[in-house]
């Protein structure tokens, strides 16, 4: 059984210009063992995110006042103890002032189908296999992780695998690489009202493998996409766990699922 209930405290976004995101309640909400704890609530990894989205939703406005390119951001939960206390949710997540559109309550069986029935072009989540399944499906999907708990939430900080984008993965679905695509075009208009200073949006490529040449194909691919990148790093074989600690992105995307742990 699937429920969506709109936020009516917030102003609904347009749903032919808006970027859908969806993010995982239990990457939203803390989760405890006591269900009067008022941990289970408490602010979870994602909240650093959720406010940067909103940074960038409140700058895009004031650059232009009609703008509807916005992040429009769905929480989504498939914890059946946690839908029993929707109502909880939804004033919690009022409480902390986070501009959530809509509330979707699915099971673990359906929520890939509610992502699609609500056009989400991106979902993030901390479990692993739901992000898994929705990429299989054709949703962009991204793998949150309590590095993320450190990251600013006046700058949304996007992170591009190069890798990824020059040699796709074998095992991605061309569904999932056209989200990537359209994900990467959308962001790339958002990141043309900013300009170079002060901007609420930063868009970083970082290549593991190969040498220049990699990474300037990985640039190219992007801005054929109309994606330009603020900040590109070619590694050349060393580990990426330094530079990730060094940026700190909210999130890691390639053609299809990504983690920041990979």
């Amino acid at each position: 059984m699937v429920s969506t209930v709109q936020n009516t405290d917030v102003k609904q976004k347009d749903a032919d210009r808006a970027v859908v995101v969806a993010v995982s309640s239990g990457a939203v909400f803390g989760s405890g063992a006591d269900d009067d704890d008022e941990d289970v609530y408490g602010e979870g990894v994602a909240f650093p995110l959720l406010q940067a989205l909103q940074r960038v939703n409140g700058r895009l406005l004031e650059e232009n006042p009609a703008e509807l390119l916005l992040f429009d951001v769905v929480l989504i939960t498939t914890d059946s103890r946690q839908q029993q206390q929707s109502s909880r949710i939804m004033s919690r997540t009022r409480h902390y002032g986070l501009e959530v559109s809509r509330f979707c309550f699915s099971s673990e069986e359906d929520f890939v189908e509610s992502l699609l029935k609500l056009n989400v072009q991106l979902f993030l989540s901390t479990d692993g296999n739901e992000a898994l399944q929705a990429s299989q499906k054709g949703v962009l999907s991204a793998l949150l992780d309590q590095q993320i708990a450190s990251c600013p939430s006046e700058q949304l900080r996007v992170m591009f695998c190069g890798d990824a984008i020059i040699r796709p993965d074998t095992g991605s679905t061309p569904a999932s690489r056209q989200a990537a695509q359209t994900f990467s075009a959308q962001l790339g208009k958002m990141r043309q009202s900013f300009g170079m200073c002060d901007s609420p949006l930063s868009i970083v490529l970082v290549t593991s493998h190969g040498g220049r040449e990699s990474c300037s194909a990985a640039l190219l691919t992007l801005r054929s996409r109309g994606l330009s990148v603020d900040e590109a790093y070619c590694l050349a074989g060393a580990p990426r766990g330094p530079i990730l600690s060094l940026l700190r992105p909210h999130f890691l995307l390639s053609d299809g699922f990504s983690s920041l742990e990979e």
